[in-house]
């Protein structure tokens, strides 16, 4: 069956990095287009590259290097991906998401999801950061779709506080503390690659949403499948289609990454520091 299919998949990427290293992390970090500097802050213990690991997604995207970094922020054990897979990448999204999947088996119960974003809501401009209260997956294939692996969670998860609150109060004060400006929204993912039309971007500004990628929404799906604890962060690297005259594309999203680095690096510091 298909479903077996998956797991084995996953069992196999499980065994192979067990077979090289026992360590165990705590915290879980995927790190978005053009933020992957903030794996520097890490006290390395291994990389394993996602090319090394039998039957795993390799990234495609400029920005994303492609593996996984094993170590500590300060005594906090964490595996952090620099760079992720999409599910325009042509995966299917039961790959997109078995790093996640992946994360969990090897010890993390808490994820701190980031990405780079396109601003909805007007009042947002580009370089500020939003925390994600919620998202609006509507617009790509449910991860949890087919026939249930109990191994990885319940057939019906509630999805009422898919980012947990506790984690959301973290980052408030984290930010309050080091006098950086914090944005609170909704994100939605979208399937890519292909930018937004300014009509699609007024529909999506009238169903609530605040900034749009082509990310995350999947994976925090399976996180909470999973049962982990999720936060999510998103980077406003350009407004969206229609609200900006500038045509988009995927240099401006690294270039504004550049610039905003060091208050990104230092809020994300500062909350694995506190977990």
């Amino acid at each position: 069956m298909a479903e077996n299919i998956l797991y084995d998949k996953l069992s196999v990427c499980y065994h192979y990095i067990r077979k090289i290293t026992d360590f165990v992390p705590r915290v879980a970090i995927v790190l978005g287009s053009g933020l992957g500097d903030f794996a520097d802050l890490i006290d390395p213990e291994m990389e394993i590259f996602y090319d090394d690991i039998p039957d795993f997604p390799v990234s495609t995207v400029p920005g994303h290097s492609g593996k996984f970094i094993l170590g500590h922020i300060e005594d906090v054990p964490v595996i952090c991906m620099k760079g992720r897979v999409h599910y325009y990448e042509g995966y299917d999204i039961s790959d997109v998401v078995l790093p996640i999947r992946l994360m969990k088996m090897l010890g993390a119960d808490i994820l701190l999801l980031t990405n780079a974003a396109g601003g909805v809501n007007y009042s947002f401009k580009i370089g500020d950061i939003m925390m994600i209260k919620d998202h609006i997956s509507l617009f790509v294939p449910n991860p949890l779709i087919g026939e249930n692996i109990e191994a990885l969670g319940t057939r019906f998860p509630d999805m009422s506080n898919i980012y947990d609150e506790d984690l959301q109060q973290l980052i408030r004060q984290v930010a309050e503390e080091k006098h950086i400006p914090l944005q609170e929204g909704t994100y939605v993912q979208l399937t890519g690659p292909s930018y937004e039309t300014p009509a699609e971007i007024r529909a999506l500004r009238t169903l609530g949403c605040d900034a749009v990628g082509m990310s995350t929404a999947v994976e925090a799906i399976a996180a909470n499948h999973s049962g982990m604890r999720i936060a999510g962060i998103s980077f406003i690297s350009n407004m969206a289609s229609g609200i900006s005259d500038t045509p988009l594309n995927h240099e401006e999203v690294q270039e504004m990454a550049n610039r905003v680095a060091a208050k990104f690096q230092t809020l994300m510091l500062e909350i694995v520091k506190r977990l």
